[in-house]
């Protein structure tokens, strides 16, 4: 069965996301993930289990920064990863809602 998208691309179900629908939709998305993606994912997810929700930009910035250090926990480096909006394609990605405050 396939993973269903709402018209976004965010996985409807989140119980249906895994890693290998995560390089599904990064595909579509013209990334092919790397370790360093899945250091992000992971801490996203765990993000989501922890607060039940998914952050925001600011809020991931200042959480890898703190967890990962300042050379990851800053903007560039995370555009870099995730290009135009870092929070909201992590999410995508990992299989969680789109962050609150994100067109």
């Amino acid at each position: 069965m396939a993973t269903q998208l709402d018209k976004e691309g965010f996985v409807i179900n989140l119980d249906e996301w895994s890693p290998a629908v995560a390089d599904d939709i990064a595909s579509r998305e013209g990334i092919v993930l790397t370790p360093a993606h899945w250091e992000i994912l992971n801490e996203v997810r765990r993000y989501h289990d922890e607060f039940g929700l998914s952050p925001i930009n600011r809020t991931l910035v200042k959480r890898i920064a703190s967890l990962l250090g300042p050379d990851k926990g800053n903007s560039i480096y995370l555009l870099g990863l995730f290009p135009g909006s870092p929070a909201r394609l992590a999410c995508k990605i990992a299989g969680l809602p789109k962050p609150t405050n994100c067109l």
